[in-house]
């Protein structure tokens, strides 16, 4: 009996002890190693620099939106919405995919000092050609009012994305916004 008392209380220490006990999971890698989230993103600084172009790529754990600037990036407003709509008159856009994406560049796609266009996309429904893409459904044109460039990115589900600017090349810039293929 004194054997068995002994061990039971060897079994109950090392319980205590948390040496018999697992410990707390280890913590999964996230999705290709992406640490996004499905959160609102911006940076409210201004800009004065044009929107030239916009286009899209695939990558191996992402699908990736560009728009060009000429001049320095400076802010943006990327979140999920129920509907994308208009900038001016707030018309909703018909988009395609589980989830919408609207994406705003503090940066007009005209020229300030003349008022000419410095980006028009050709088809305003389908900015971009992402026909193939695994995550991004379409990418619509939803204007550029007051110093503001928006665009509807309809995406397979809310999944996470991630936004970001890169200088160059020469005096431009980009704003990129990536949204991941899973979880």
């Amino acid at each position: 009996m004194k054997k068995l008392s002994a061990w039971l209380t060897v079994i109950i220490v090392a319980l205590v002890l948390g040496l018999l006990a697992p410990g707390p999971a280890s913590a999964t890698p996230s999705y290709c190693g992406l640490v996004w989230s499905s959160l609102s993103k911006s940076n409210q600084s201004m800009s004065g620099a044009s929107v030239t172009n916009i286009r899209s790529g695939r990558h191996t754990c992402f699908d990736r939106l560009v728009i060009d600037i000429k001049g320095k990036a400076a802010g943006y407003n990327v979140r999920y919405v129920s509907k994308v709509v208009q900038d001016g008159s707030g018309q909703p856009i018909k988009l395609r995919g589980g989830a919408f994406l609207q994406v705003t560049a503090n940066s007009a796609s005209y020229d300030n000092a003349t008022g000419r266009a410095t980006f028009a996309p050709a088809n305003r429904s389908e900015v971009t050609n992402v026909s193939k893409y695994q995550t991004f459904r379409q990418v619509a044109w939803a204007g550029s009012y007051e110093g503001y460039t928006t665009l509807g990115l309809g995406v397979r589900a809310r999944l996470p994305f991630n936004v970001h600017t890169i200088p160059g090349p020469g005096n431009g810039s980009k704003l990129v916004i990536d949204v991941a293929h899973h979880w």
